[in-house]
């Protein structure tokens, strides 16, 4: 009884006021110190302290008191981090409905592995980027004295075992495959190794910027840009289709182009089906589902077709800044993609030629029976609704379309007439 009343005692009307104040501040940070910029939070703080010590000189049982203010800071920042933890999902699912050409969900570990110094016989010299399963560093080679990216994957991270011997094969097999890959319009793969538990490939490095800035509705490119660089996509995934290689991850993000020089090039080829494997390890959706075609979502045997269903998305993309398919739910936005058609593109752009929007239409089909064969057939169609929006004059017989070479030389390619393939005639 008589610590009742001793407790009793301690809520004198300054005592409640000291506690109604720490309470608030308490409030404070829970709610609204998520919000503000990191200088605010640091003079919020300074300021509690402040405050708290005032108290507890002030009081003669405010030392008691001013216990609470340690309670004060722990649930504020215990406030702060659910409040990261609940804007992650959000802005997981936010980016399936928003105009937004990525749709990656985070590594399985906070933390991409760093590397040191060098990595192999390359000497690192700084991160230029980052994925789901790595990083991207611009590197040295010291061998032939070149710049040259490097691209790790955290293969020990994600399999161990037997599954890692497997993963590893895997990767060093693709790696092979899409270093024998010669054509101007895909980025040249020039080693595969494994060093401190990464594997890792070199590649060229490129300069320009990838095409996502250019998905954006206040950004797209003309339509003729557009045409001839998802045409030149087109060609080049026809020729790694005819060597068996699937790319299984074409998005605007592993496009990258020069507009001044007119260099497009294909990146990440060798790198999705080890993706693929974790994906089907986890059972999480990694890589770009806004862009993979339905047999690649429900995990079918895949061939070149799948790659032209993700190029005609890109496509859907450049032209119209919005995608054929959005949806705050992953559920939904799959069941989209594997049974809903396609918005019209004219739909959002009425201006676009009806040629246009049935090369869009075809590349689109659910069934891959039903799209095209092979990205010649697409090239050979989209060039043709190049000539459509950009006749050649009477004086000239044939348009001479201008192909990136690798020493940095044009050659000239006759560009097919317009009865070249079905969809035009």
């Amino acid at each position: 009884m008589d610590a009742l009343y001793g407790l009793y005692g301690l809520f004198t009307p300054q005592n409640t006021a000291l506690l109604a104040g720490l309470c608030a501040l308490a409030a404070y940070f829970v709610f609204l110190v998520p919000r503000l910029s990191p200088q605010a939070q640091r003079g919020g703080l300074m300021a509690m302290c402040a405050g708290a010590l005032a108290l507890a000189w002030s009081w003669p049982t405010g030392s008691l008191l001013a216990f609470t203010f340690p309670l004060a800071l722990a649930f504020g920042h215990l406030g702060r981090w659910t409040a990261r933890r609940a804007v992650a999902p959000a802005q997981a699912s936010g980016a399936a409905a928003a105009p937004l050409p990525e749709a990656n969900l985070p590594p399985s570990s906070d933390e991409v592995p760093k590397v040191g110094p060098t990595l192999g016989r390359y000497r690192i010299e700084r991160q230029i980027g980052k994925g789901a399963m790595g990083a991207v560093y611009l590197a040295h080679d010291p061998k032939i004295g070149r710049p040259v990216a490097i691209k790790t994957l955290a293969l020990s991270r994600d399999f161990e075992g037997e599954e890692l011997t497997n993963a590893r094969a895997r990767f060093f097999r693709e790696a092979e495959l899409a270093g024998r890959l010669k054509h101007p319009d895909i980025v040249t793969i020039f080693d595969a190794d494994e060093d401190q538990g990464l594997a890792f490939i070199a590649m060229e490095f490129l300069t320009g910027a990838d095409l996502v800035p250019y998905t954006h509705a206040s950004k797209l490119l003309p339509v003729p840009q557009v045409l001839m660089l998802v045409a030149r996509v087109a060609q080049a995934l026809a020729h790694a289709h005819s060597l068996g290689v699937v790319h299984r991850d074409i998005k605007p993000a592993n496009v990258m182009i020069d507009v001044a020089t007119h260099v497009v090039k294909v990146t990440d080829f060798g790198i999705a089906q080890v993706c693929d494997a974790v994906r089907t390890r986890t059972g999480i959706v990694m890589g770009s589902p806004l862009y993979m075609s339905p047999e690649q979502l429900s995990g079918e045997r895949l061939d070149g077709r799948s790659d032209l269903y993700s190029l005609g998305v890109m496509l859907y993309q450049l032209l119209t800044g919005r995608l054929p398919h959005e949806s705050p739910s992953m559920g939904t936005l799959l069941r989209q993609i594997a049974q809903d058609a396609a918005p019209d593109v004219r739909s959002i752009r009425p201006e676009l030629p009806a040629a246009l929007a049935d090369v869009v239409a075809l590349a689109l089909q659910k069934r891959a029976a039903y799209r095209y064969a092979d990205g010649l057939q697409m090239a050979d169609d989209l060039q043709a609704v190049l000539l459509l929006l950009n006749p050649p004059s009477a004086s000239r017989t044939r348009r001479v379309v201008p192909v990136e070479v690798a020493d940095g030389l044009q050659v000239s390619q006759p560009s097919p007439d317009l009865e070249a393939t079905v969809r035009l005639r």
